[in-house]
């Protein structure tokens, strides 16, 4: 199951007490305060995990707790710390404050580890209250408490290729072909339910994430469909790979139907505008003579790859793959209309 919203409680270790105490030994009467000190309490940590891809650990435990420290105890000894909590969290979460509403941490790095909730401080124990004139302390200092969070986690993967489209254009298919994934894979609209990432691997030890999103609906951003819900993850991705069906089930006009994807990745957000964009004409299998592919790349955008493949028999597959590696490399894309 694919979860990439969750809301937790953290809550790190309180400190250990410090403890009252007094030497009492054979022939020492008057040994003096030998309470110790309380430990300190464990840490919250999030640390990325690469062999995590969703939040499903957090949609059945609401709390997150740390060891507390140990208190103090005579003859000086000193209570143990306690154990931190390192809490595995996939590549892409965002870690928000739930009561201010602040991003606190964005892990989008391996291995890359945050403290989000610190341990109390451990309380002094009364020897460390003893002084030249106060040389009997029946006190000592209590714990202090570790810091409690609520917490929002935001799931964004983290893709090299983002494929959008509208419903049933074939983009599962195209991953299928393209990498290792395996989605579902119908004749009807919204079969892909989750994201769903493949690695595309090339010659010569090449390779890139590519990112199948669900269908995206006129007026997803407002909510429609499922695109709201899984727009976020397109932010991450370097470049968009815009498939078209060449003829579609309902009849649609597919250049209508690319400007109003286009318009609904506008209106979440403009950033996903200024994102290379690779356009796909897809099913040329069932235009032999070519006709509605060079009408329909006569009406699309000039100055933007335009490539046309079959994602059922792989005709253009391997050209596509190439083009986005070197778009994903920096390198221009050069018009053949011009």
């Amino acid at each position: 199951m694919f979860i990439d919203q969750a809301k937790i409680i953290v809550k790190a270790g309180d400190g250990g007490h410090g403890c009252v105490s007094f030497r009492r030994e054979k022939f020492i009467p008057k040994g003096g305060p030998d309470g110790g000190d309380g430990g300190r309490g464990g840490n919250v940590y999030f640390r990325v995990d690469p062999s995590i891809d969703t939040l499903l650990d957090f949609s059945g435990r609401a709390l997150w707790e740390a060891q507390n420290g140990k208190p103090g105890e005579g003859k000086n000894k000193h209570g143990a710390d306690g154990e931190d909590l390192i809490i595995p969290v996939p590549p892409g979460t965002l870690v928000y404050d739930e009561d201010l509403n602040i991003l606190l941490a964005d892990l989008d790095r391996e291995g890359m580890q945050v403290c989000i909730a610190r341990g109390g401080r451990g309380g002094k124990g009364n020897k460390a209250f003893a002084t030249p004139v106060r040389q009997v302390p029946r006190f000592a200092q209590k714990g202090k408490p570790g810091q409690m969070r609520k917490l929002r986690l935001e799931l964004k993967l983290i893709a090299d290729v983002g494929l959008v489209g509208m419903p049933n254009a074939g983009k599962s298919t195209l991953i299928s072909r393209c990498s290792k994934a395996r989605p579902k894979i119908a004749d009807y609209p919204f079969t892909t339910l989750s994201p769903v990432l493949g690695i595309v691997e090339l010659s010569d030890f090449r390779r890139f994430v590519m990112a199948d999103i669900p269908g995206l609906i006129e007026g997803a951003h407002k909510g429609a469909g499922l695109g709201y819900d899984f727009l976020r993850h397109i932010e991450r991705t370097r470049i968009l790979v815009h498939l078209l069906d060449i003829l579609p089930a309902d009849r649609s006009d597919p250049v209508v139907n690319y400007h109003t994807i286009r318009n609904e990745l506008e209106l979440y957000s403009r950033q996903l505008l200024e994102k290379p964009e690779v356009i796909v004409l897809n099913k040329i299998d069932l235009d032999p003579d070519g006709t509605l592919v060079q009408q329909y790349k006569e009406r699309l955008p000039n100055g933007k790859p335009i490539l046309a493949i079959s994602a059922a028999t792989g005709q253009g597959i391997a050209e596509l793959k190439e083009t986005l590696w070197s778009l994903g490399k920096g390198k221009p894309y050069e018009s053949d209309r011009d």
